[in-house]
């Protein structure tokens, strides 16, 4: 104890800005997370549990004694002052890990190094040195936070994933987010996913995993309770209808195998989700319907067929979502499960829809399916509603 109350006391010496105090040691702690802001008179603490955040104010004197006293319970501080980032880490022994930092305009005072782009040190979301754990429980990072030197690349591909959703949560500026996960499988990215919302981002998240295998519903259920996500649960049930138990404010789907995409991407427009990630699989359905009216060369060979038809079926996807008031990109993704499908879509929903657009959009996917005699299950789904 006598050690972390000296490095507390060095990180609250300068002129503290920000403090976080997490990772709790045990699982009846009744707060998941302390935070520390400096404010005009003095500092203000914010205890959160699950479902709510207590306010306590300090006057600046008492901050170390309380700090101390705050971080006794917890594995992990970090904090900011005018000049320097500290993290303060503490293993089940007891054993404590300090680090400093220099920040912004320190740096450039500092003696000269080499700041060619391709010496710089990335700065992740996901940041090693704080224990995250699903990262610990998949082997990625070890007990301390450390990403193990094997998995580089797993933490480089996690990291994309919540950069790509990053930029679109941030334009939200959302501080409460509900998410359906179809298909959500063993669901490492949605343990990250809700970490990242609710630790990162500080959003009230409630998440819903929904998959069709019983013993990997349980199995997640059983890892959220044990990481204390009450936010996160997870469902067996068929994407197919599905009705969300509220509004959906953001829809993921990935490796949702053929149809089963267009369902949940049906599913998301009639919710009218704010924001779409989908990758999708196995998209057999143009394939067998492919019969070209001008351009045979493109059926000639099987594997071109194969690959022109599921760009074609994302390309038919993406068009629907913008006639359907999405602004939508398809964005190059090799993700965790390392598969040959490359292929993000990343769609946010927009308040005006130009009449203009919305026709040329549908123009364009209907002069594609007229040329290869594409029947596509989404563009059904959609005119079926009416759209």
């Amino acid at each position: 104890m006598d050690e972390i109350k000296k490095y507390i006391e060095e990180m609250v010496t300068g002129t503290l800005s920000k403090m976080v105090i997490s990772n709790p040691k045990t699982k009846t702690e009744e707060y998941r997370k302390i935070v520390v802001n400096r404010k005009k008179n003095g500092y203000q603490i914010e205890k959160y549990t699950e479902k709510q955040v207590f306010h306590e104010n300090i006057a600046a004197d008492t901050l170390p004694e309380r700090c101390v006293q705050l971080a006794g319970a917890y594995r992990q501080v970090d904090a900011w002052d005018d000049v320097k980032q500290y993290t303060l880490l503490i293993s089940r022994k007891g054993k404590c890990t300090f680090k400093r930092k220099m920040l912004g305009a320190q740096k450039a005072a500092a003696p000269a190094v080499n700041t060619d782009t391709h010496n710089r040190k990335k700065q992740y979301i996901l940041e090693e040195g704080t224990v995250i754990p699903p990262l610990v429980d998949m082997g990625i990072f070890t007990q301390e936070g450390k990403v193990v030197r094997s998995m580089y690349d797993k933490f480089r591909q996690i990291n994309r994933f919540i950069e790509l959703i990053d930029d679109a949560v941030r334009d939200t500026k959302a501080t409460q987010l509900n998410v359906i996960d179809f298909g959500c499988g063993k669901s490492y990215l949605t343990f990250i996913l809700y970490y990242y919302l609710t630790e990162i981002r500080h959003i009230d998240a409630q998440i819903i995993g929904l998959d069709l295998k019983a013993d990997v519903i349980a199995n997640c259920n059983k890892t959220a309770e044990k990481y204390g996500y009450a936010g996160l649960r997870f469902e067996m049930g068929d994407i197919n209808g599905y009705k969300a138990p509220f509004d959906v404010d953001m829809v993921i789907t990935l490796h949702a195998c053929d149809t089963a995409t267009d369902f949940a991407l049906y599913n998301a427009i009639q919710w009218n989700a704010r924001m779409i990630f989908s990758v999708p699989c196995c998209q057999h359905e143009l394939n067998a319907q492919m019969k070209p009216e001008n351009l045979s060369i493109l059926s000639n060979y099987g594997i071109i067929q194969e690959r022109f038809a599921a760009l074609a079926t994302d390309a038919i996807r993406g068009n629907l979502l913008e006639y359907c008031g999405y602004k939508t990109q398809l964005l190059e993704f090799v993700d965790f499960a390392h598969t040959p499908k490359n292929i993000l879509i990343r769609a946010m929903s927009r308040p005006i829809i130009p009449k203009a657009l919305r026709a040329k959009k549908l123009t364009e996917a209907e002069a594609l399916m007229q040329e290869f005699r594409f029947e596509p299950t989404l563009y059904r789904l959609v005119k079926d509603a009416g759209w």
